[in-house]
């Protein structure tokens, strides 16, 4: 594997990516902490019209529709990442990010016994600039993986993003096949030559053995958002503020709601969010590692179930009234991995999570650096070094991220590797990432 630190994977272009002005979605944030201006779009006049027929609604309702309504939602129609959008993701700050998880899923197909053939399944792949990197080590270590048959499968709400990510992904020079209809609504051919699939769920995802990759994908799934009270757990509900016809405001609800089922018993925290959604997702992930193997990593802002209130809005990279001018900024919940954890159920092991520092120390990330940074000019190196301090510095992203994964409790345990001559038990590969990489 010491193939990869050596290689220069392509012209540096891709390791010089601009660095680019952002606010990371890791602070905190109370909607009438920072006023913007209030201005009336399409999305705010659709939700007043809703609660006014149906009464208030749910952060979580409020989150679905502002981010994924078909025809006005955040995501659909637009590209928000990048230095003209709301928010910038590591992807996009390094290509050092892409490779080492590039380098993390052949170690565990290698670790797994080189099965003949995996998927690699991406939930939310933003611009395809994660799936693009993690390609490019497929590619430089072609003779590791001569004899796997390797498919890519996209889950992507999004119709622009979907185009860029084709776009990025295939150049396009063999024509992509759509089909708006059809549970795969793209198909194509990656650069590389890799078949590459579109889908608009993850259930549509044929089930086999695959590596699955959700990077900053959870924290925008809706959450609904708990107080509690002298009269018990209360949902806290966005209703039309009665002194401004044009205005929302968040309020409680006046007794038990259906989403109160998700709260623990043995809960202490004063104010809760949870997300069902997560939960439906980690259950069909479990099931799908467990009958066919292979392993999913999440990385993303959270917590181990200790954090309150973290609902905050990103636009222009900048916090954002959540309740102002909804449909023009991403709206974003930390990650309650005790609760990921807690919905597998049993069915995988897990692992995690791990901050990022630790987690790409893990992977090498030292080592990759110093390989490039001796392969570059001033300016490269300069943005190389940059890119990196974002990524490790414990101010910046290095402790707000974090490494979760899934895997099957025979990776853990050793009940499919052969025993050793001098051991009692069986041998068990470290995973990458979460103990250190042992490079051959």
């Amino acid at each position: 594997m010491s193939l990869l630190l050596g290689a220069g994977l392509g012209p540096l272009c891709a390791a010089a990516r601009a660095v680019l002005p952002c606010l990371w979605r890791g602070k905190y944030f109370s909607s009438g902490g920072e006023p913007a201006q209030n201005q009336v779009t399409p999305m705010l006049r659709h939700l007043i019209y809703k609660i006014k027929a149906t009464g208030p609604i749910t952060v979580a309702e409020y989150m679905k529709e502002v981010l994924t309504n078909p025809a006005k939602g955040y995501y659909v129609y637009r590209d928000m990442l990048g230095e003209k959008g709301d928010f910038i993701t590591s992807p996009e700050i390094s290509q050092i990010f892409g490779e080492l998880l590039g380098i993390l899923f052949i170690s565990e197909w290698m670790a797994t016994g080189k099965n003949a053939a995996f998927q690699l399944v991406e939930l939310g792949p933003g611009r395809g600039t994660l799936t693009g990197d993690i390609l490019r080590v497929f590619s430089q270590l072609g003779s590791v993986l001569k004899n796997c048959d390797i498919s890519i499968h996209l889950v992507e709400v999004s119709e622009k993003l979907s185009e860029i990510q084709a776009l990025t992904l295939t150049e396009e020079k063999i024509p992509l096949e759509r089909n708006a209809g059809s549970p795969v609504c793209m198909r194509g051919v990656t650069k590389s030559g890799i078949p590459i699939s579109w889908y608009r769920d993850l259930q549509d995802v044929p089930k086999g053995y695959s590596f699955y990759l959700a990077h900053e994908f959870f924290d925008v799934l809706p959450v609904h958002k708990f107080q509690k009270t002298p009269q018990g757990w209360r949902e806290v509900l966005i209703d039309i503020d009665p002194q401004v016809s044009d205005k929302l405001r968040f309020v409680l609800a006046p007794g038990v709601t259906p989403a109160e089922v998700f709260i623990q018993r043995d809960e202490m925290r004063d104010h809760v969010e949870v997300c069902p959604e997560a939960g439906v997702i980690i259950q069909e992930l479990s099931q799908r590692i467990a009958l066919a193997g292979g392993a999913a990593l999440i990385a993303d802002y959270g917590h181990e179930g200790t954090k309150t209130d973290t609902f905050r809005g990103f636009c222009g990279h900048k916090l954002h009234d959540v309740l102002t001018a909804p449909g023009t900024a991403d709206l974003t919940a930390d990650v309650d991995f005790s609760y990921l954890r807690r919905m597998a159920g049993g069915q995988v092991a897990s692992l995690g999570p791990i901050k990022q520092q630790m987690f790409l120390k893990n992977m090498g990330i030292d080592v990759r650096l110093k390989v490039l940074l001796d392969k570059s000019d001033e300016p490269a190196r300069q943005q190389l070094l940059h890119g990196y301090d974002m990524l490790m510095n414990p101010q910046k992203m290095g402790e707000r991220f974090n490494f979760f994964a899934l895997l099957p409790h025979q990776r853990l345990h050793g009940r499919s590797h052969p025993m050793d001559a001098c051991q009692s038990k069986p041998s068990v590969s470290p995973v990458a990432g979460f103990g250190e990489l042992t490079w051959r």
